[in-house]
């Protein structure tokens, strides 16, 4: 079955039944209940508005299709952003007013999956509460269509682009002139995606030079989308060639970025936020970040140096913008390669995440190389323990927490321990029997040997 139900939206391969895999008819059903939730909050309102935009899949203009008839249906209007990425339809939602958004992206999936993640009124995602509501509903099929004299509108607006762009030039802490004097020399990888069309804009906009790889928005994944270090060999080789100052890596939908180094090496998705929450707290002179209990210690690292407050939060984007919300961050995100920049919007964004970098990058004047060894060296360790159903595995989580007591135990989300010089963050599965076991050390030996210890250590609590 690969027709995933969450909070955060629906998401499955392309074709197959009904209920098990993203079929048009679980798209509309999906697709009505959230339009339903959007009607329900909004009683009040005579016109009701929902923004959609899709990345370069190949079923996207398919699903795209039958999301917005679906709305119509319900007689909500509907701007559609057409190939778009998911930062981008967070930033159209309030400027048009809107009541709600739905990006259809699957973003690091492969090229098979697809999905809706759903936005509220502010361009956010839903929280937890809401998310149940929507589940509800299509549960019930609780829908009532409109009749044709009330059907919603339908417009198409292609303008979001330059937007968008222009959002990101104009944001105080972009130093557009250093960029422009610093004559930098880039190699984008756009994975075929709409990351081939937005990132090479912004960069044309910075007067920075760029090689194209991957950047034909067809929706043939050239490799697995995840911009992990295992499938970006042909940008790493490429960058060497063409004696370019740095690769840029993005995913599917525009929200995740990752850095290659001038010798090919990566820069490290961790690394991300910590070089650009360096740049902000430095220009700053300090401020509050939020990560998630599965992020780099570095942030904190970072953070402290500047005179800041790190704080961390539950796994998932919607649990670390409520933290910053509640520490008055200035930046945060999470380690996979997610910016979320409050001056801009409440989102990962990749085009900020790239503005940000090379402003950091023509301040310092250093290589990108040099910037990352500037920065403390930790090594991850991700494993998991392979359980059956009867196994209790909140019973599993509380003793772990219980045992280390006297260390620093975060049970917010699992279980975090925080050692002196490693960490180790332990985690449930929400739809098959596994703890994920997380680990953080100054070695890969070391973060290895933490994570063996633990599970042998798990395993011979349910001996």
């Amino acid at each position: 079955m690969t027709l995933i139900k969450s909070i955060s939206g629906i998401r499955g391969t392309i074709g197959g039944k009904t209920a098990d895999n993203l079929t048009p008819i679980d798209t509309v059903k999906f697709a009505s209940a959230y339009g339903t939730f959007i009607k329900n909050r909004n009683k009040d309102k005579k016109e009701i508005k929902v923004v959609i935009g899709r990345d370069a899949r190949i079923s996207g203009k398919m699903i795209s299709s039958l999301v917005a008839n679906t709305l119509v249906g319900l007689g909500i209007d509907v701007v559609d952003l057409g190939l778009s990425t998911t930062p981008t339809v967070e930033i159209a939602v309030p400027i048009e007013n809107a009541d709600g958004g739905i990006i259809l992206t699957a973003s690091h999936n492969p090229k098979q999956w697809n999905a809706l993640k759903l936005l509220n009124e502010k361009g956010e995602f839903l929280n937890g509460v809401e998310g149940e509501q929507i589940l509800m509903l299509a549960e019930n099929e609780a829908f009532n269509f409109t009749d044709v004299d009330n059907l919603g509108s339908y417009t198409k607006d292609n303008s979001y682009l330059e937007k968008h762009i222009k959002e990101v030039l104009n944001l105080e802490l972009v130093d557009v002139e250093a960029i422009k004097k610093a004559k930098f020399k880039v190699v984008v990888d756009g994975v075929n995606s709409t990351g081939g069309i937005f990132i090479p804009e912004l960069l044309k906009a910075l007067n920075v030079e760029f090689v194209e790889l991957y950047c034909t928005p067809n929706g043939q994944f050239p490799h697995n989308p995840e911009p992990l270090k295992e499938h970006l060999t042909d940008i790493s080789e490429l960058v060497v060639k063409e004696k370019a100052d740095f690769g840029i890596v993005v995913d599917p939908d525009v929200d995740r970025l990752a850095l290659i180094a001038e010798d090919g090496s990566m820069f490290g998705e961790e690394y991300t936020l910590v070089a650009c929450a360096d740049y902000v707290l430095r220009i700053l002179g300090g401020g509050n970040t939020v990560s998630n209990l599965s992020s780099s210690r570095a942030l904190r690292d970072v953070t402290e140096k500047h005179g800041g407050t790190y704080t961390a939060s539950a796994v998932g984007e919607v649990n670390v913008v409520i933290k910053m919300k509640e520490t008055n961050t200035v930046i945060g995100g999470e380690g996979n390669g997610g910016i979320i920049y409050p001056a801009s919007h409440y989102g990962r964004d990749s085009l900020v995440g790239v503005a940000l970098f090379l402003s950091h990058l023509a301040n310092q004047k250093v290589s990108c190389k040099t910037l990352r060894n500037s920065y403390p060296s930790y090594f991850m360790s991700k494993n998991k323990i392979q359980l059956t159903p009867a196994i209790d595995v909140d019973n599993i989580l509380e003793s772990m927490a219980i045992k280390y007591a006297d260390e620093d135990v975060n049970t917010i989300d699992g279980v975090k321990i925080d050692f002196a010089e490693e960490w180790i963050h332990l985690r449930k599965s929400n739809t098959e029997p596994i703890i994920r076991i997380y680990t953080e050390a100054k070695s890969q030996i070391l973060a290895d040997a933490l994570a063996e210890r633990f599970i042998a250590e798990i395993k011979d609590l349910i001996a």
